[in-house]
């Protein structure tokens, strides 16, 4: 079986990260990897795409999520034959609308936030939260993948977990081709950010998606992946050399941030005004996600320490 099998339809979106592609698969089942974004713009691209290869949205059998942000899930329920969605099990959560994960979701940022010193000022976007789910579908994952598995209907297909962009993210490798069809973990023309989420069950300690992430990519280095047909942008080869890339560069920016420190102790917060000064306002939820995760891999690498200051968290450089 050759990547000549896979199909690229590329649809809009309404977020500022662009255009989202979505993948074809023909096979003994007729798949589709990832679902775009529930817009009447995006639809009508879907629809053109898939008749430009011969086929229209009552032929598709079968979704595969890589993972549950809104522009990836949209269109779950608007296949008339469908008959299975596959995916990491934490994308139920997302699909069914579970109230009770979304209040602790919330709950779990406004904690976080209070932690890290963000002012009153900046807890309105706890408000935004919800709101990207208007361009989410709904509905519920038939079976889960996990790490090893071989995708329903295309066997040549490999699951690889790469969690850090999202906790439910899933990659797929065919390995006689050595494609590669990675979602939102490995981009050619931005970073990925890997994004704060609440632990899987209440009590649990929090993910660390920078240390995820990372060890993710060193993992995907090791299966010498050819082509990689992302989630954005175009399709590209040479995943190892940009793996390199993407290592480094978030190194240096953790050095960045360890010399932030220098003056003294500081909260992620204040970490984050300086790190991000251009972008906190416009992207908050983003940039300190960044920034929280530089902590992490700092504190990691034992470069710093955290210190509990009546009830706030507090960065210092580690003393020897």
């Amino acid at each position: 079986m050759s990547e000549s099998n896979i199909y690229q339809i590329t649809v809009p979106t309404p977020f500022a990260v662009g255009d989202v592609h979505v993948y074809l698969i023909k096979g003994d089942t007729l798949t589709l990897i990832d679902a775009g974004t529930k817009t009447k713009q995006a639809w009508e691209a879907l629809v053109n795409g898939l008749e430009k290869l011969g086929y229209s949205p009552k032929d598709i059998e079968q979704l595969v999520l890589t993972h549950h942000h809104p522009d990836h899930i949209g269109f779950t329920e608007e296949f008339p034959r469908l008959k299975a969605i596959y995916g990491h099990a934490l994308n139920d959560v997302w699909l069914k609308r579970e109230e009770a994960y979304f209040q602790r979701y919330e709950q779990f940022f406004h904690d976080l936030y209070i932690k890290s010193g963000v002012p009153e000022s900046y807890q309105a976007f706890l408000k935004t939260l919800r709101a990207p789910l208007r361009f989410a579908g709904k509905g519920e994952l038939s079976d889960y993948l996990v790490e090893g598995d071989r995708l329903p209907g295309h066997e040549e297909y490999r699951v690889v977990e790469t969690p850090g962009h999202a906790q439910s993210h899933l990659s797929f490798y065919q390995e006689e081709s050595r494609a590669f069809i990675g979602g939102d973990h490995l981009l050619s023309h931005i970073s990925s950010n890997p994004l704060l989420e609440p632990p899987i069950e209440p009590g649990m300690d929090r993910p660390k998606p920078l240390l995820q992430y990372r060890s993710a990519l060193n993992h995907c280095k090791e299966l010498g992946i050819h082509t990689v047909y992302p989630g954005h942008g175009p399709i590209f080869t040479e995943a190892a050399s940009l793996i390199d890339k993407r290592l480094q560069k978030q190194e240096q920016r953790a050095e960045r941030v360890r010399e932030i420190l220098e003056d003294g102790r500081k909260t992620a917060f204040q970490i984050c005004e300086k790190l991000f000064p251009n972008q906190i306002n416009k992207e908050f939820g983003l940039t300190m996600s960044e920034t929280i995760g530089q902590l992490d891999y700092l504190e990691d690498c034992h470069k710093i320490e955290r210190i509990n200051v009546n009830g706030i968290s507090k960065f210092q450089i580690r003393s020897e």
